[in-house]
């Protein structure tokens, strides 16, 4: 895992398998299960929103995809990114707790932001919970900043 200093390319994201200790490659079927369980481990899930789904979803169509990394064998990380064909969005960043620190998830937003590049976006967001203002301070060192708006939605489906 490289640090990436501001202004450098972002390295291309490549499909190896298998993949040494934190590359990120797309998700397989075998992953999903534990890209699950380290969701609700890092509590980024919520009970309306079907995390299976989301990663069926995202791996449905060509403008999304989900990233993992493993670690000892095991998923460690995880980035799911879309492009809207307007802007690039990040959703589902995590690493697993005993991990966190360490450069894993500075690594998970460079591949999804080289994921999206390679889409077409040239402009990349994501949303943060008001809740979950811990994470703030690791966005802003990565030059994310607030883009003082707000985000407004519907359900159009029953859940």
């Amino acid at each position: 895992m490289s640090a990436v200093r501001s202004g450098e390319p972002l390295a291309p994201v490549l499909a190896a398998a298998p993949a040494a200790d934190g590359e990120f490659v797309e998700i397989t079927d075998a992953d999903v299960d534990q890209v699950v369980e380290l969701w609700r481990e890092c509590g980024l899930t919520r009970p309306w929103n079907d995390p299976h789904r989301d990663i069926a979803d995202a791996r449905a169509g060509t403008g999304s995809t989900v990233l993992v990394a493993r670690v000892d064998g095991r998923v460690a990380a995880s980035a799911m990114a879309g492009h809207d064909g307007h802007r690039g969005w990040l959703y589902y960043v995590a690493v697993a707790p005993g991990l966190q620190g360490s450069g894993l998830g500075r690594a998970a937003v460079v591949a999804a932001e080289a994921w999206l590049v390679s889409q077409g976006a040239r402009k990349i967001q994501l949303m943060v919970r008001t809740t979950n203002t811990d994470v703030l301070g690791f966005y802003e060192r990565l030059g994310y900043a607030d883009q003082e708006c707000s985000v407004l939605g519907r359900w159009v489906e029953p859940n």
